[in-house]
């Protein structure tokens, strides 16, 4: 890799850490501190956030007939990703220590935590459940994917993607046959940190 890109992937992953500790300074304003793993809020604040809880029936007075219609299609997707989920449990269970892949930690994509919130009613915790665990299991499917990918084939595409993955920028160039051979034998695309490894 060249130093003008190694350069930059450093400041893209700076920029990260930045963002990321910016996002969570907005903690310390919440009055929550995190126990065990769980975000535990002071009694007062408790208090306040219970008389903040809009009632379900509420909101399921406001909701449209195509709102309160649509739902069960929404819900349905649970299946295909609770089968995605299984399916990425036994794949990575079963093929990342063959071909010694680091192991993608589910618990640090699939976050279900907002339904603790006491000023959400019923239906917006259930919600809550939903979203956090279908949009972390197709985040942890993507890095397993990613990885997958890293390993296979890391070849860049000729047509640019939108929103590729992070490694996509370490593959080699499309269509250098020469280079793919040369750094694909030598096993220079996967080389995992035993730290990392389980």
């Amino acid at each position: 890799m060249d130093k003008h890109l190694s350069s930059l992937l450093e400041e893209i992953h700076e920029l990260e850490r930045v963002v990321a500790k910016k996002i969570h300074q907005t903690k310390e304003n919440l009055l929550f501190e995190i126990e065990h793993g769980r975000a535990v809020f002071r009694p007062d604040v408790r208090k306040h956030h219970r008389t903040m809880e809009k009632r379900a029936w509420k909101t399921l007075c406001k909701a449209s007939f195509l709102k309160i219609s649509s739902a069960p299609v929404v819900y349905s997707l649970i299946l295909p990703i609770s089968l995605l989920d299984l399916f990425i449990l036994v794949y990575q269970s079963v093929c990342f220590p063959i071909y010694r892949i680091p192991y993608v930690q589910r618990s640090e994509y699939v976050v279900i935590d907002r339904h603790l919130l006491s000023y959400l009613n019923v239906i917006e915790k259930l919600n809550c459940i939903f979203c956090g665990y279908s949009n972390g299991v197709l985040a942890c499917a993507r890095e397993v994917a990613s990885r997958t990918e890293q390993y296979w084939c890391p070849i860049k595409h000729a047509k640019r993607a939108k929103e590729c993955h992070k490694r996509q920028c370490l593959f080699c160039v499309f269509g250098d046959a020469e280079g793919f051979r040369s750094d694909f034998e030598a096993e220079l695309w996967f080389q995992p940190d035993e730290e990392e490894f389980h």
